[in-house]
């Protein structure tokens, strides 16, 4: 007996293997348009296509059943070439525009960068390097590295 939940999963799993299909893949549903391919995914309405530029998908259009829709704007597209179009001009402005006001990064961010970079050698090598100043200043690791008001007060004396 197959139950409701093994049911649903049987059809996720489907659903998955559908949505995941590339626009070379034999068995997907593949529309060309000029300078790009959109591949069906799912839905009656709308219908839910990944678009591809390239060899990279950009996005998802939906075809409704009198017009397109990008779902970044609110526009009705006629054709399917011009959601398309509408969906990428969309996301190169989108790009320019964060480009454009992004803020230099703060001195913390990049210190932040700078240690999700370091490997566990370069750990290790400043595990030592703290341990030894440590020791030459007679202080702990802990309120060495941990907190500013011991420095503060270390160099008050």
């Amino acid at each position: 007996m197959i139950t409701t939940f093994s049911l649903q999963e049987a059809q996720s799993d489907d659903l998955r293997e559908k949505i995941l299909l590339p626009p070379t893949d034999p068995s997907a549903e593949v529309m060309e348009i000029p300078g790009y391919k959109l591949v069906y995914v799912n839905g009656a309405c709308p219908r839910n296509y990944r678009v591809y530029k390239a060899d990279s998908m950009i996005g998802v259009i939906f075809q409704h059943i009198t017009h397109w829709s990008t779902g970044v704007d609110s526009l009705r597209y006629a054709e399917p070439v011009d959601a398309a179009v509408g969906l990428d001009e969309f996301l190169n402005v989108a790009k320019i525009l964060r480009t454009a006001t992004k803020q230099p990064l703060t001195e913390e961010e990049l210190l932040d960068k700078e240690f999700d970079s370091l490997t566990s050698e370069d750990w290790e090598r400043l595990k030592r390097e703290i341990r030894s100043t440590s020791e030459r200043f007679g202080c702990s690791v802990r309120k060495w590295v941990g907190s500013k008001t011991h420095l503060y007060r270390k160099e008050q004396n």
